[in-house]
């Protein structure tokens, strides 16, 4: 299975901000929407990804002061990303290696999608629902 099956299930629709938004103001949009993590951009240029990682450290770090400061100061500037050829076990290994919960997906260096660790572990749950049922109808068929 592949990075463009789950998109295609899921949605494509990402939530950003902007580089230079108050940390505080891309807590709300974490909160709001809640998600883990957001994309950084700067119109349609990937400039980072900020998680709740990244937002513990800093506060663990600097204080509530911090949430003054922008998220360029705060965000994953080197950010690792899929495709949306890469295999679901592909995604996976990096996931856990690198230990992330979020990767962007790029085509062409186009953001095109962003999954999770929760999309590919729902993913898996109804393929297995899947195989489960195939088995239970073929058990029952003969």
């Amino acid at each position: 299975m592949t990075v463009r099956a789950i998109l295609e299930s899921k949605g494509r629709y990402i939530y950003s901000v902007e580089p230079d938004e108050r940390l505080s103001a891309a807590i709300r949009t974490l909160a709001e929407r809640r998600v883990g993590a957001v994309l950084v951009m700067r119109g349609a240029r990937l400039d980072g990804i900020l998680s709740e990682r990244d937002i513990v450290k800093v506060l663990a770090d600097r204080g509530a002061d911090a949430l003054d400061g922008p998220v360029h100061a705060v965000m994953t500037r080197d950010v690792v990303s899929c495709a949306q050829g890469d295999t679901v076990g592909e995604i996976m290994e990096v996931m856990t290696t690198e230990k992330f919960r979020h990767l962007p997906v790029l085509e062409n260096e186009r953001v095109v999608g962003l999954i999770s660790i929760g999309d590919i572990v729902k993913w898996r749950l109804n393929e297995y629902e899947h195989e489960q049922q195939a088995l239970h109808d073929y058990i029952k068929s003969a």
